[in-house]
């Protein structure tokens, strides 16, 4: 079957095989797994079932869209103006309350960023297409050029590493969604052509929740770097959002059933809205459930390493551990006690002074991100005096990129290409770009390498 036949077909029916497992599972199988034609195709089926349930909220008359994302646009920007009027009027913030809740953002919605552009993985093969050429350019931008300092999967890894966010066991199981289907779509690429570029051109229209968590983050003294560079790459103009559109003009059928094309392409564009977005995410966060479900991944590996000699309510440290349903009673007898002093500079409470600090009784059995839960449940309703500092993107040294020559994968690739004439080079290069490779060195490498030899290429 050649390609432009696949293009305009309907994706085949699925192989009998059952995603076993939660999403995390599915998405681990993707994301490293072999051969996972078979599960993608499954999930993908079930998922695009869901999605049209539904609403079709997308424009029927494609040649109106490039006005529809203009105007998304500027009701976005409007929406963001009167926000930031609300907020130099002294309004609250919005999205985070506190800074541990902007961490568990960064944390949930870690599986989709560090897959990020991992749905147009599958059409790279198409490089030599001018059809694609604009979706190829999205996706080796969000590569970064292979430029680690652009790189988005390298910058959103950076950003976890330096608040201590790398705790997987953390996230829950539904955050894995819509990584696995970036993931999914990526694999069944121009299988699943209408479904790919159907989300692809949801997923790049600027949000209002990407301006203001931009704007926050930095409030909190967080690098929102990561974020603002969404805001300049998805623009209507000229980025990735005018690049969907064109897409879908570009690869409409002239003669074959466009209407059937284009009710596939809507599918993909509903598939965004399946499972918890941004927001629901920012919303659904509770401090004192996070703080007890912190204390519950810590429990067994504290409830034998305490002294005897200190007891709450006539039991031990060890003995309060023992079970998980005893967490809520022993933080309420730490109060009880004053060794936790709600709603007041946490440096009054004896509980932080034994976890913060070089030289705490409990140094380094709390990383970043669980001290920042345990400050800001004592803290509560008391504000420090101190005025936070907003945070400014570090700089980026994008002239030279050096190689690690050292590294064993950046060897076997140039071994590998060796000898070989452009094309061969490609072929060679395109699988060194996946979702799971394209972050490492032989990744970045052979990003640079592809680009290279495509524009060399007639």
């Amino acid at each position: 079957m050649t390609v432009l036949t696949r293009l305009h077909s309907t994706p085949a029916q699925p192989q009998a095989i059952n995603p076993a497992g939660n999403i995390r599972c599915i998405y681990d199988a993707l994301l490293k797994d072999e051969n996972p034609q078979a599960l993608a195709q499954s999930f993908l089926h079930e998922q695009l079932q869901n999605a049209g349930q539904l609403p079709d909220t997308l424009p029927q008359d494609p040649t109106t869209w490039h006005a529809w994302v203009a105007e998304h646009c500027t009701d976005v920007a409007q929406q963001y103006a009167e926000y930031l009027q609300q907020r130099k009027a002294g309004g609250a913030r919005q999205f985070f309350t506190c800074k541990a809740q902007a961490l568990y953002f960064l944390q949930a919605v870690a599986p989709t960023k560090l897959v990020d552009g991992a749905w147009l993985y599958g059409l790279l093969a198409q490089w030599q297409d001018p059809r694609f050429a604009g979706l190829l350019t999205t996706y080796l931008e969000e590569l970064g050029d292979g430029n680690p300092a652009q790189n988005h999967v390298v910058i959103y890894r950076k950003l976890l590493a330096e608040h201590d966010l790398q705790d997987s066991a953390a996230i829950a199981d539904e955050h894995y969604l819509q990584g696995a289907l970036q993931l999914a779509l990526g694999i069944a690429g121009v299988d699943c052509l209408p479904e790919v570029i159907g989300y692809n051109l949801g997923y790049e229209q600027l949000p209002l929740h990407l301006l203001i968590t931009s704007y926050e983050l930095s409030e909190l003294g967080i690098d929102p770097y990561y974020f603002t560079l969404h805001v300049t790459i998805d623009n209507a103009s000229t980025g990735h959002a005018q690049k969907a559109v064109q897409a879908v003009l570009d690869l409409l059928p002239l003669e074959a059933d466009r209407a059937d094309f284009l009710r596939r392409v809507s599918l993909g564009y509903r598939l965004n809205d399946l499972g918890q977005g941004s927001r629901a995410i920012i919303e659904n966060f509770d401090l004192e459930r996070e703080l007890l479900a912190m204390l519950e991944r810590k429990r067994p590996f504290g409830q034998h390493m305490h002294s005897d000699y200190c007891r709450f309510e006539g039991q031990t440290v060890n003995q309060w551990l023992s079970t998980p349903e005893q967490l809520p009673g022993f933080m309420q007898a730490l109060q009880d006690k004053g060794w936790i002093k709600r709603n007041e500079d946490p440096q009054n409470s004896r509980f932080w002074q034994l976890i913060a600090g070089d030289g705490a009784a409990m140094f380094g059995v709390f990383n970043a991100y669980e001290k920042q839960l345990v400050h800001d449940w004592i803290a509560g309703d008391w504000k420090s005096s101190e005025k936070p500092k907003v945070a400014r993107r570090r700089p980026q040294t994008a002239a030279s990129i050096a190689v690690p020559e050292q590294d064993p994968d950046v060897q076997q690739l140039n071994a590998a290409l060796q000898g070989q004439d452009g094309l061969t080079q490609i072929a060679t290069l395109i699988p060194w770009l996946a979702p799971d490779r394209h972050a490492h060195p032989a990744g970045l490498l052979a990003t640079r390498r592809f680009i290279e030899l495509k524009s060399r290429q007639p």
